[in-house]
């Protein structure tokens, strides 16, 4: 998979990468799949997890949760890659944590209802026409707009992404296979 990060969130922007700098990725678990939905990593904790060990709790020591950086261009289609959070006030996005999204396409109506829900906190919110083509043929996740920090995109590798979120795992979505990455720096 190849990601291009984005410029217009620089906090996480700059923290990813200082994360991958470190090697703080090296060998992490996808952690929790769920098709149609997303594929979660960058639990430390899962660099040596037994394979019981509940996982998705862990952050990298020493490094402040990110201050949420909500763009309205910046949507949850498939090969999103968007920060992790616990349920706090802020919507601060964890330190290391992160999940790109698989999705499913979404009907006009339903992108009005997410588009009616969203206005509620963000009443000057609404979908371009582009962002509606986007999720109407390759799908997304929309209800999380505004809600989780975007900080970046797939821009090879879509089909992986189908391949890791239909891998067999147990009752927490944790994958019965390990599922490990490495993310470096192209340039």
């Amino acid at each position: 998979i190849v990601i291009m990060l984005y410029d217009a969130t620089p906090m996480h922007r700059d923290n990813f990468i200082s994360l991958v700098k470190q090697g703080i990725y090296d060998s992490l678990l996808f952690h929790r799949v769920i098709q149609g939905f997303m594929i979660q990593g960058g639990d430390p904790q899962s660099k040596y997890a037994d394979s019981a060990a509940m996982l998705g709790n862990g952050e990298v020591p020493g490094v402040d949760m990110v201050p949420a950086e909500f763009k309205p261009a910046l949507f949850h289609k498939k090969g999103a890659l968007a920060a992790a959070r616990t349920d706090n006030p802020e919507k601060a996005s964890s330190n290391c944590q992160f999940y790109i999204v698989q999705g499913r396409p979404y009907s006009d109506v339903e992108l009005n209802q997410v588009e009616c829900n969203i206005r509620s906190n963000n009443p000057e919110f609404t979908y371009t026409d582009a962002q509606r083509k986007a999720y109407k043929t390759i799908g997304g996740v929309p209800f999380l707009d505004q809600n989780y920090t975007v900080f970046g995109e797939v821009v090879k590798g879509l089909n992986v992404i189908d391949k890791i979120a239909a891998v067999e795992k147990d009752g927490n979505d944790r994958p019965l296979k390990n599922v490990r990455f490495k993310i470096k720096m192209l340039n």
